[in-house]
């Protein structure tokens, strides 16, 4: 049974640790500043325990930008005894080489022992939570509808104003490598009683090996690949500030995908991000809007490349999860174009201050929603005959309804940037799951 621990006491952590850094009596923080700091701290039964830390920097300049830094660097390392890890360093600047361009990296090696893979397509792609539950007859294995990821990457973004800062030109590079394949469950095994281990792939196989055994997954892309994808597009902001947006609209669209450099096929996607910002009791109450659409215009995405949403603030896993559909398991909806969206009343509920620096605890409600609006198309002719129903769903009215998660989530805020997040979502339907706690730094969007 899975089990997830966060020690709270890291919130009180930060803000001391914050608070020391003061080194100025003015209202607004200058120069570079220790921005907070949190310990990783989570157990899972079958990947451990999970250990580490991750922090801010920010420069603040001569302190006129408040509440918007000139620079960030975030860093986080974390572990667990598993085998499972995070390593990543993110850089942001503003005012690259003294310029009014804005420069972001991010740089990381992420090793995801167990990452959720439920097929394509949404709910065509027919989910049995029995084969994953130890207390069901059907119970097959924990790690049935995971696999092992291993990903080593760059991304290199540069934003250029056009007007102002509100209308920006945006060109990129994200390049990777990618190492897939089954669940060790023989490292996960180690030190359980018999009766709790994982039963091998090779005797029984997940959905990811029977997607490859079926001819679904093409077997030259299933162990992942390396990949080069050049990203450009438009960016328009008229936002009031960056980290607590209360009005204005942050709209973007950007063109990506690969030449196939490397042997990776060709492809070329369209994203477009639509998010605005409504004051209700100025800076107290806002509704924060979402709406995204990301679709294939040419050539076939590969396999290991096909559950990602790229943006202009970061490139996230698939609709799912803790930064896009909230409540519905991770990486659910998986398709070759897709819509999502999400409508989140935030309430600032304290404005205070400590040791001299700004602090807020704020509430949020939220609900999130995603549909697939065109599938990938799925060879079922590799699937024994005896089985497709019991994996896919051939009513084609349910492929495009609608996947709905909601909940809510409190915020704890340091000076505006560094945000300790927690949120709650529950799933409206069985087949995206129950709910889902999820804990880190940030609003949504």
């Amino acid at each position: 049974m899975k089990k997830q621990l966060l020690l709270f006491i890291s919130v009180l952590l930060s803000i001391s640790a914050f608070a020391q850094s003061d080194t100025t009596k003015s209202d607004s923080p200058t120069g570079w500043k220790f921005g907070g700091a949190l310990p990783a701290v989570a157990y899972d039964s079958d990947v451990g325990f999970r250990y580490g830390a991750l922090g801010y920097v920010y420069d603040w300049g001569d302190g006129s930008s408040y509440p918007d830094y000139v620079r960030s660097i975030y860093a986080e390392w974390s572990r667990t005894t598993k085998g499972s890890g995070i390593n990543r360093i993110q850089y942001d600047d503003r005012a690259f080489l003294g310029t009014n361009l804005r420069f972001f990296t991010d740089l990381a090696y992420l090793i995801e022992q167990s990452l959720d893979f439920y097929g394509y397509n949404g709910y065509q792609s027919i989910y049995n939570h029995s084969y994953e539950d130890v207390l069901s007859a059907d119970y097959l294995s924990r790690m049935y509808y995971r696999l092992d990821r291993r990903e080593l990457k760059g991304i290199f973004d540069l934003q250029i104003p056009i007007k102002e800062d509100k209308i920006r030109g945006y060109v990129g590079v994200n390049i990777s490598n990618m190492v897939i394949g089954s669940v060790d469950v023989d490292k996960l095994n180690k030190g359980k009683d018999p009766a709790d281990m994982l039963p091998n792939q090779d005797t029984l196989p997940g959905l990811y090996e029977n997607y490859i055994d079926w001819g679904i997954i093409d077997p030259r892309e299933a162990n992942g690949g390396f990949s080069t994808v050049f990203k450009g597009g438009l960016v328009f902001d008229t936002r009031d500030n960056e980290a607590w947006s209360s009005k204005g609209i942050w709209t973007e669209a950007i063109l990506f995908g690969s030449p196939g450099i490397g042997g990776s096929s060709p492809f070329l996607q369209l994203s477009l991000t639509h998010r605005q910002y409504f004051t209700i009791f100025p800076k107290r109450l806002t509704v924060a809007t979402r709406l995204v659409y990301q679709g294939t215009l040419a050539g076939e995405v590969p396999f290991y490349l096909r559950p990602y949403y790229f943006n202009t603030k970061e490139v996230r896993d698939a609709i799912g999860g803790s930064k896009t559909v909230r409540g519905i398991l991770r990486d659910k909806v998986v398709a070759d174009s897709y819509v999502f969206g999400n409508v989140e009343l935030r309430w600032r509920v304290i404005d205070t201050k400590i040791f001299k620096q700004d602090f807020y605890i704020a509430l949020s409600g939220f609900a999130d929603a995603t549909m697939v609006i065109k599938p990938y198309d799925v060879d079922l002719s590799g699937v024994p005959v005896n089985l497709v129903n019991n994996y896919f769903n051939q009513d084609d009215k349910d492929l495009y309804k609608i996947h709905l998660g909601y909940g809510g989530g409190i915020r704890f805020g340091l000076n505006e940037n560094f945000i300790v997040a927690v949120d709650y979502g529950l799933a409206n339907d069985p087949q995206d799951g129950s709910s889902g706690m999820y804990i880190g730094l940030g609003w949504l969007f």
